[in-house]
This record gives C-alpha cells, sequence and structure tokens, in this order.
C-alpha cells in the first residue's frame, strides 16, 4: 500500500480538526503552547514541572485525565517522552501536536478518544532536552547544522547514555540468581547523572507508569529492549547480538502496534536500512548502554520501546505535517496498548491496600509491583498463566488467569497475614537433655568427710 493511500485511510478515522500551525517551536512557543491546551481544556489537563534543565528551562509535563493530578485506582499511567536528544525534533513537535489533537477531540466528543482520556492517565514530555534543542534549531536558523549540533545537554552529556547502569547487574542475575525487577541505584546516583536525567529518574519514580515510549530521529524503526548487548567487550566496543527481555514477545508486539499503524514504518526499508516490520531488538541494531528504556524496565514497573521516526534528524518544516498525518493513529493506538493484561488490586484480610507487593507470572521472569494504592498492572498476551501474589509476612496466593486479545482481566488478590511459628515451651530447671532429670551434682569423698567432720565440731554437748 502506498503512503498516500495508507495516510488517506488514517484520514477516514478522525475527522479534521481546527487547522494546526505546523512549524518548529522554540522553548517559549513550547510553553505558550502547553498552557493553551491546558486553557481550551482545563477539566482534563493539568501542566507542571518535573525539574530544571542544566540551564534552568522547566521540563514541562502536560497531563491528560478525566481527573488531572489525581491516579484513580486500577487507572494504568502511561508516558512519552520527546527530543531527549536536543537536534532530534520529530518527536517534540509531534507531542505538541497530539496534546492539540486529544484536547480538540475531546472537546468534539470523539468517543474513542473521550474513553482514552477517561480511563487512562497520559502523561506528555515534549521536550527532556530544551536546552539542546536551541542550540539546534539556532544552527538550523544559520544553515550551519552539523549532524551532531545540539544533540547533548548543556554540560555536554548524551541523555540516553546518562542512566545508572542495570543491565550489569541483571545479567548477573539472570546466571547466577538474584531479584528481576526494581534494581535498586547506586548510593551515589545521584552524583554519575546529569539535572535532567535525575528529574526524569525522580519523576518514573514517582508515578506507577505502565506503559512508555521514547521519541528519536534519524531512523524509522521501533526500537524494544534490551538495547545494551550481552556479549562480550571486543577491542573496547560491544558485540552487537540480540539480546531479549523476559517479556520479549509482548515487546514485539507493542513495536509491531506502533510500525504497523504508522504510515510507511512497517515496510522495513526506511532511511538506507531495512528492519523486518519496522521493528528491532536494540541490542541487535546497536549495543546502548545507560540507555533510558533499559532503565525503565529494569528499575520500575514501565515497559518502555524507542520510536525512531524520521531519517532527517531536523526535518523542515513543511515536512511536519505529513510526519503528524503519518504518525497520527500510531500514537494513539500505542496509548491504548495500555489496556492489556491483567490488572488488580491486593488486600489483606481486612480489605487494606498493600503496596509494594510482588506480582509473578510463572514462565516469565521479570515480576512488577503494587503501587501506593494498592493496585497493579500487568501486561501480558492472550493466554493462560499462573500468577502469584507475595508481600512480607503475608502467605502468598496463586491463580490460574486466562487473558483474552481485549480490556485486562481484574483479578483481585486478598492476602492472609502468616501465621507466626509457636513460641519454644520454656523448660524446667532440671530439664533438658529430651526430657530426662539430671543427677545432682557429685562431690568427691575427700570434700564429703571434711564437711561432715565441720559439722560435729559445730556440735553443743547435751
Amino acid at each position: 500500500m502506498s503512503d498516500l493511500v495508507s495516510i488517506f485511510l488514517q484520514l477516514l478515522l478522525f475527522k479534521l480538526v481546527a487547522p494546526v500551525t505546523f512549524r518548529h517551536h522554540h522553548y517559549d512557543d513550547l510553553v505558550r503552547t502547553l498552557y493553551k491546551v491546558h486553557n481550551e481544556c482545563p477539566h482534563v489537563t493539568r501542566v507542571y514541572s518535573i525539574g530544571r534543565s542544566v540551564k534552568g528551562r522547566h521540563l514541562y509535563v502536560l497531563e491528560f485525565s478525566d481527573y488531572p493530578g489525581i491516579h484513580e485506582p486500577l487507572e494504568p499511567e502511561v508516558k512519552y517522552v520527546g527530543n531527549m536528544h536536543g537536534n532530534e525534533v520529530l518527536g517534540r513537535e509531534l507531542l505538541l501536536q497530539l496534546s492539540e489533537f486529544l484536547c480538540e477531540e475531546f472537546r468534539n466528543r470523539n468517543q474513542r478518544i473521550i474513553q482514552l482520556v477517561e480511563g487512562t492517565r497520559i502523561h506528555i514530555l515534549p521536550s527532556m532536552n530544551p536546552d539542546g534543542y536551541e542550540v539546534a534549531a539556532a544552527a538550523q536558523d544559520r544553515d550551519t547544522s552539523g549532524y551532531l549540533v545540539g544533540r547533548n545537554n548543556a554540560n555536554g552529556v548524551d541523555l540516553n547514555r546518562n542512566f545508572p547502569d542495570l543491565n550489569t547487574y541483571i545479567y548477573y542475575n539472570e546466571k547466577n540468581g538474584g531479584p528481576n525487577h526494581h534494581l535498586p541505584l547506586p548510593d551515589n546516583w545521584k552524583n554519575q547523572v546529569e539535572p535532567e536525567t535525575q528529574a526524569v529518574i525522580q519523576w518514573i519514580r514517582s508515578f506507577n507508569f505502565v506503559l512508555s515510549a521514547n521519541l528519536h530521529g534519524g531512523a524509522v524503526v521501533a526500537n524494544y529492549p534490551y538495547d545494551k548487548s550481552l556479549e562480550h567487550r571486543v577491542r573496547g566496543f560491544r558485540r552487537t547480538a540480540n539480546t531479549p527481555t523476559p517479556d520479549d514477545t509482548l515487546f514485539q508486539k507493542l513495536a509491531k502496534v506502533y510500525s504497523y499503524a504508522h504510515g510507511w514504518m512497517h515496510q522495513g526499508w526506511n532511511c538506507g536500512d531495512y528492519f523486518p516490520d519496522g521493528i528491532t531488538n536494540g541490542a541487535s541494531w546497536y549495543s546502548l548502554s545507560k540507555g533510558m528504556q533499559d532503565f525503565n524496565y529494569l528499575h520500575t514497573n514501565c515497559f518502555e520501546i524507542t520510536l525512531e521516526l524520521s531519517c532527517d534528524k531536523f526535518p523542515r518544516q513543511e515536512e511536519l505535517q505529513r510526519e503528524w498525518l503519518g504518525n497520527r493513529e500510531a500514537l494513539i493506538q500505542f496509548l491504548e496498548q495500555v489496556h492489556q493484561g491483567i490488572k488488580g488490586m491486593v488486600r489483606d484480610e481486612n480489605y487494606n491496600n498493600l503496596a509494594d507487593a510482588v506480582i509473578s507470572v510463572s514462565g516469565i521472569n521479570h515480576d512488577v509491583t503494587s503501587g501506593d494504592h494498592g493496585d497493579y498492572f500487568r501486561l501480558l498476551l492472550p493466554g493462560t498463566y499462573t500468577v502469584t501474589a507475595t508481600a512480607p509476612r503475608f502467605d502468598p496466593e496463586t491463580v490460574s488467569v486466562t487473558v483474552g486479545p481485549g480490556e485486562p482481566k481484574l483479578v483481585n488478590f486478598q492476602l492472609k497475614r502468616s501465621t507466626p511459628p509457636a513460641a519454644p515451651k520454656r523448660r524446667g530447671p532440671n530439664s533438658g537433655h529430651r526430657g530426662r532429670v539430671l543427677p545432682k551434682k557429685v562431690q568427691p569423698r575427700a570434700a564429703r568427710k571434711k564437711e561432715m567432720m565441720m559439722k560435729q565440731s559445730q556440735r553443743v554437748p547435751a
């Protein structure tokens, strides 16, 4: 199917909304756009900052929810992150367009969008690297752009090589035994990362995100974890090799959803590269250490993929409308993927919510945990699974669950507090040695004779 026919079919899925100006947005324009959307949809949006860049620019997030600022139990949280590399700008512009689109369609009573907003808490971070963007944009204005100008943050650091390396630990644990999820951070991790990276880490630790996509440029492919190859280094470089996660089949499905909903990604041939189905395992393409998508999977409950969306890292303004039409349906469908698998509440016998309960699926060596409100979300493909919930000081509970292709299956757990072991019985003064009575201590014969003579010498005559 040609690109034009594919785009035409996507136009049929949504009626055209008010005219949108397709242009690049500097930082001030970006902020104005986010607040414009909030002012037009004040009851279902919220603008908040997760921190500041090196240069002090806010990292603003636009939230869509029927109760902005509130986590509703059993309602999943999903996020989009754009412009991590300052010179890869299409994701930034697509997320601004998506924000305007969601607001417009919600106001126009589009039932698909209403259902999405009312059943999902959506967080959109258009630019993780606003400082780098301004450098790249200035170079574009001077027509002196180099391929990497503006890629890094203001300290010259590549933010997608700046997260704590947890892959080394998970590869060791997979071989020798150890935790398979929520791997701990080094004690001094804040001293090892940039302000933008620290802000994002604190953000994803503060929300129980279930699904995420990180938008990049320079290729056209949906990239899924692991990004870091398990193979050993050769001459200073880690060899390229397919390095799947325990959820590899699920990740492939998530990547294909975006690829096949995209105007042309699924065709495979793009930017001089060929990727079957328009998807790739990250480490199979090239090995990347300290990346954000692996960090999400290993430190939180969040399943993240990386979307490479354009051959040109900084596409011309005239190309933005075509790119939007090619990505719009895919951006919506990917958000909808958070509604699959199983979800539920974990409570004790008195119906108190249990946070940090571990949800394990037999045969998949990657667990998730319940959030602060006791609710959990486990993305799964259709099939029958054995699922166990465990928590400290509680007896585990195991159930068999059949997951269908539609909405997630509701599976609640009510854990019973473990019965403490009986206290050992106190022994009598002469008890012990399996209940035998011990004989009295025997004194030596000389000592007994001396004691008798002392007693006789103390007697008074009659």
